[in-house]
């Protein structure tokens, strides 16, 4: 049932991950599930940039490397992070959007469509028993210098994906619903 995936899905990071692959096809039964995603004038906003294999790598060295270029904080901890992180993973995703050209919505609209194209993924991924997690790391800013993006395209976080043996913990929440619903 919908609602029993909705409650069971949660962050998975890639320390959780193990060493099993996560196939071509899983990754794009994923990505289809993001193209269903509701979109305020059919304007489909949400672009993705899917590093996979030797790319991840690649990603790997371009984060580590512009986190230590461009950070005032250096921690040694985070480098790691950004170093290890993409290639701990199954695949990575980039998750970007594309500004209507005629911005004829509110881009608030395009990244909230975006966001639930996210939330697709991740009930798919969860469905599928690949863990995954929405990271928005600083130096997606700079992305433009490690993929090719279009005009009025942005980055807005990477998707982590990976499989997983330990059971997920259960979930909860600081309140319930009637706590933050107002009826009129």
């Amino acid at each position: 049932m919908i609602k029993d995936i909705i409650q069971d899905r949660r962050s998975v990071f890639p320390a959780q991950y193990n060493d099993e692959a996560i196939t071509k096809e899983e990754v794009l039964s994923i990505l289809e599930s993001a193209n269903w995603a509701p979109t305020h004038k059919r304007t489909e906003p949400w672009r993705f940039k899917v590093f996979y294999g030797e790319s991840q790598v690649k990603l790997a060295e371009f984060m580590a490397e512009t986190y230590k270029e461009t950070t005032e904080k250096f921690s040694e901890f985070t480098y790691e992070k950004f170093k290890n992180n993409p290639v701990k993973a199954g695949c990575v995703i980039a998750i970007c959007y594309q500004r209507d050209p005629k911005e004829s919505i509110p881009e608030w609209e395009e990244i909230a469509a975006t966001a639930m194209a996210v939330q697709n993924m991740w009930l798919t991924a969860s469905e599928m028993k690949i863990g995954s997690y929405w990271a928005s790391p600083g130096v997606i800013k700079h992305f433009h210098h490690l993929v090719e993006m279009e005009a009025g395209e942005s980055c807005i976080g990477l998707f982590y994906l990976g499989k997983y043996d330990d059971a997920l913990p259960e979930g909860h929440r600081k309140s319930g619903i009637a706590e933050k619903t107002v009826w009129i």
